[in-house]
């Protein structure tokens, strides 16, 4: 395995920098992409465990107060 890689490294070392740019984000992007997934999914257990989901859906529930219409007085 360490043998494969190393040789795999070497490939995209020697690639020129623009074949280089692609290899490495045809790599990373998925990976990246699937971490993000994972770690979003992992917060919102997290929060739903620790009950702050349902902390800011009762905020956000609540309906800001009305400002009240100052009258003019007719003098």
């Amino acid at each position: 395995m360490a043998s494969w890689w190393d040789s795999v490294e070497l490939w995209v070392a020697g690639l020129p920098f623009v074949p280089q740019f692609a290899v490495v984000l045809a790599a990373m992007v998925p990976v990246c992409l699937a971490i993000a997934y994972l770690l979003d999914r992992t917060l919102r257990v997290a929060l739903r465990v620790a009950g702050r989901d349902r902390i800011a859906a009762r905020e956000a529930a609540v309906p800001a107060a009305q400002p009240q219409r100052i009258r003019k007085e007719a003098a």
